[in-house]
């Protein structure tokens, strides 16, 4: 079977990005961004990003978490330690996170290196989760080969009951990541494939900006 896709196109025409239009700032830069995209129509999650790893055979691997939080520290997710995602940090802390907005033609890429919350802080933000989300995380055994899908039913049936009335702790190997940014590169999508790409480089404590070729 054969899926031909060059008629599959598009003309970019919603936006620019110029350096002098940009904030000195990248995290200024992306909280401008998102609150835009935040208010424009037709992105459900718009926290949604595209976590990439190298895990332990130096194969690379993307998936998309949410971010929780984000201010001049890093961006912040949560997840099982013993996951996928949680085993390649540990062997690699170097990661990237991406992001893509089509409803306003964008997307920011960011490099940076990722290091565990405190357990203060994952406390916090588990205290807050739904209580079928706490109960979740303690029931799934992330990325590790179950049986069958009746089993997980079956953990969380009982974990449901058990703390039916009792306040659900957090497992001890599930918390947050704060990813520290060295890097980050914003796209706007533009007409003729000429795209902007601004790039932020972290050099001595600040920022630089340049241009790159679309």
């Amino acid at each position: 079977m054969s899926h031909k896709l060059h008629e599959h196109r598009k003309s970019y025409q919603k936006g620019m990005l110029t350096k002098d239009q940009a904030a000195a700032d990248p995290v200024a830069q992306f909280g401008l961004w998102f609150e835009q995209v935040t208010q424009a129509s037709g992105i459900e999650e718009v926290n949604a990003m595209t976590l990439s790893t190298v895990d332990q055979q130096g194969y690379p691997r993307g998936r998309v978490v949410l971010l929780k939080h984000f201010d001049v520290r890093g961006f912040q997710f949560f997840t099982n330690y013993a996951s996928q995602k949680g085993l390649a940090i540990a062997a690699n802390p170097q990661v990237s996170l991406s992001f893509f907005w089509p409803n306003l033609e964008r997307q920011v890429h960011i490099k940076g290196k990722a290091e565990k919350l405190s357990q203060e802080e994952s406390q916090a933000y588990f205290a807050v989760r739904p209580k079928g989300s706490q109960i979740g995380a303690m029931a799934s055994p992330q990325s590790q080969v179950v049986e069958s899908r009746a089993f997980l039913e079956q953990t969380l049936s009982r974990l449901e009951q058990q703390y039916q009335s009792d306040p659900v702790p957090k497992p001890d190997n599930w918390g947050g990541y704060l990813v520290k940014p060295i890097e980050f590169e914003f796209w706007q999508g533009r007409e003729n494939r000429l795209h902007d790409r601004l790039r932020y480089t972290a050099v001595n404590d600040k920022w630089t900006i340049e241009r790159l070729a679309p």
